[in-house]
């Protein structure tokens, strides 16, 4: 990792999101599509706030203002741009000038359809810059670099960046690529910007030429390589696909060397910001959305969703558990097959082992939830708890009508329906009485020959 020592002033981040993106053949724009739970914008903020940037500063196309609202929901400091006109990167890098003009050590250019950025790479352009360059280009060794923009070197420094059209034949020759990041000296940004013209045959300000313009004027200009996958771009659902896949071979990987055990890592999906502990044992097919952590030594059986949760240590999940936003499992409690938690927590040595609805509730430590039973906790227009002792029980195919406390130890019996609050240690019934007719079915079995016969 770079020393930070090394990459001392201000530093600014600016994130270019203006792309239309439509190869994606979306009405979303490109940059919010997800990887592993997260926009792709997000992913290169979080990068961002984990080099150490000061300031941030977000380039969005017009009418974009979905762009510009998951920025600042991501990044409440960061300032918002937008590119009126698409003219090319640098004129996108220029849509900020107010935030570069205020004054910064270090620069830094990136796109918000990149990924996997890491926060070193970032670290590394700014201890660049910190060290004296006007200009830090960000390459990659190519495995085919056909069309891909080539670094042109002279002496160990950067000289140009060749855009692959118009490069020669020597060049094509060139397995070092452009990556596009770029950091600048803060100071000398809007002078070197301000020099690239819309000569090529595309009319557009491309920001590669500040590396050509800042050699020119004697400014050193230097290249650090990263992996080729680092600077992966997506621009169509086939590389949005691939670009998760990677990702989620990354999140395994990394779980997995942390302690847990995934018995089929592939049918495994996990979200950029899942926490798991060791000695957890994750079946197959379990997926998990943002927002999930695990603790030591749980188990998630085969086919089960979380999304939101918090699993304490020793908590068993599933087969096929659905664990939504606000649920939290407390030590050694028990969800099983075709049960669903919301917003509720279940307390310690819990369990709903089979077929049942818990919302909007709390149940108890060693409470039992038996099949069928659900929590009523909707009234059409609010939203209602419920309340459940500890030690209570909760018989089979119950529905607890919300507002409503079932007391510590109480015992609710099977098909009740439970509309007031049941006391400490107390039975409640809720259900019709059973009424017999003996011989009833067999009359109307011969009733109904009998009709049969007549027609």
């Amino acid at each position: 990792m770079t020393d930070l020592l090394t990459m001392k002033g201000s530093a600014l981040a600016i994130v270019l999101a203006a792309g239309e993106g439509t190869r994606m053949r979306s009405r979303k724009p490109k940059v919010l599509h997800q990887v592993a739970g997260l926009s792709m914008l997000g992913h290169a903020l979080r990068a961002v706030a984990a080099a150490g940037v000061d300031r941030v500063a977000v380039v969005v196309g017009p009418g974009h203002d979905a762009v510009a609202a998951e920025a600042r929901r991501l990044a409440p400091h960061a300032d918002v741009f937008v590119q009126e006109e698409r003219l090319g990167t640098a004129h996108a890098a220029l849509a900020a000038r107010p935030a570069i003009a205020a004054g910064v050590d270090q620069a830094l250019v990136l796109y918000a359809d990149t990924p996997f950025v890491s926060p070193d790479t970032l670290r590394r352009m700014r201890a660049g810059v910190a060290a004296g360059a006007a200009v830090v280009g960000v390459g990659f060794e190519a495995a085919d670099p056909t069309g891909y923009g080539r670094f042109i070197m002279a002496d160990g420094r950067l000289t140009a960046i060749r855009e692959h059209r118009d490069a020669t034949e020597a060049e094509r020759a060139i397995t070092l690529c452009n990556g596009g990041l770029m950091g600048f000296d803060g100071r000398r940004m809007l002078a070197i910007l301000d020099r690239i013209g819309d000569t090529n045959d595309q009319k557009q300000f491309y920001l590669t030429d500040a590396a050509e313009i800042a050699h020119a004027q004697g400014l050193r200009v230097s290249a650090i390589v990263c992996d080729e996958e680092e600077v992966l771009g997506v621009n169509d659902r086939v590389q949005l696909a691939g670009a998760e896949a990677i990702m989620q071979a990354r999140l395994r990987e990394r779980v997995m060397r942390e302690g847990a055990t995934l018995i089929a890592p592939e049918t495994v999906f996990l979200s950029f910001d899942t926490t798991i502990g060791r000695d957890v044992l994750i079946e197959p097919h379990v997926v998990m959305g943002s927002g999930v952590t695990i603790a030591d030594d749980a188990v998630i059986h085969a086919f089960s969703h979380l999304e939101g949760a918090h699993v304490e240590s020793g908590v068993s999940v599933g087969p096929y558990a659905r664990l939504r936003p606000g649920a939290t499992l407390r030590a050694n409690s028990r969800v099983g097959n075709f049960v669903e938690i919301k917003n509720a927590e279940l307390g310690a040595g819990a369990k709903a082992n089979h077929l049942a609805y818990i919302g909007d509730a709390r149940v108890g430590a060693k409470a039992n939830i038996g099949a069928g039973a659900i929590t009523c906790n909707y009234d059409g227009v609010n939203k209602h708890r419920t309340d459940i002792g500890e030690g209570a029980f909760v018989g089979t195919n119950s529905s607890l009508v919300a507002p409503v406390t079932i007391g510590a130890g109480a015992y609710v019996a099977s098909g009740s329906v439970i509309t007031r609050d049941v006391p400490d240690d107390a039975l409640a019934i809720g259900r019709g009485r059973q009424e017999l007719r003996e011989g009833w079915a067999a009359q109307k079995r011969r009733e109904q020959a009998g009709k049969k016969k007549d027609h």
